[in-house]
């Protein structure tokens, strides 16, 4: 299962960097995204980054706003959140999975999660 942190409050416009992590495997070659679970609202694929090429994708609400990278020698992936807004708040998970024109997790990837809070 990946692990999540990175997560915090933050006012509106500010920025976070969540981090994913493995333990005992590796993320090489993997697949790997980010989605997220809101108070009375639907899971949201945020963004992905395939394993193969480093090719990513990204929600719309996020785009030109987020980055997904992978560092595979230290086995981790991270999400740079910039100008983060109200609707932003939500819990996110990362997960192993399938990234191409949205990201489809793999059931049962993700463990610990970590909140994100966007307020004044």
């Amino acid at each position: 299962q990946l692990q999540a942190s990175g997560g915090g409050l933050v006012q509106p416009g500010g920025s976070l960097r969540l981090s994913c992590a493995a333990s005992g495997s590796t993320l090489d070659g993997l697949d790997i995204g980010w989605f997220r679970q809101a108070p009375g609202r639907e899971r949201e694929g945020v963004s992905c980054i395939t394993g193969n090429s480093g090719s990513t994708w990204h929600v719309d609400s996020v785009k030109g706003r987020f980055a997904i990278s992978r560092d595979n020698p230290k086995n981790m992936v991270y999400l740079q959140m910039n100008t983060l807004k109200p609707e932003d708040t939500a819990v996110y998970y990362c997960a192993t999975g399938r990234c191409g024109f949205g990201f489809l997790p793999d059931f049962g990837s993700w463990g610990q999660e970590t909140q994100v809070t966007v307020s004044s």
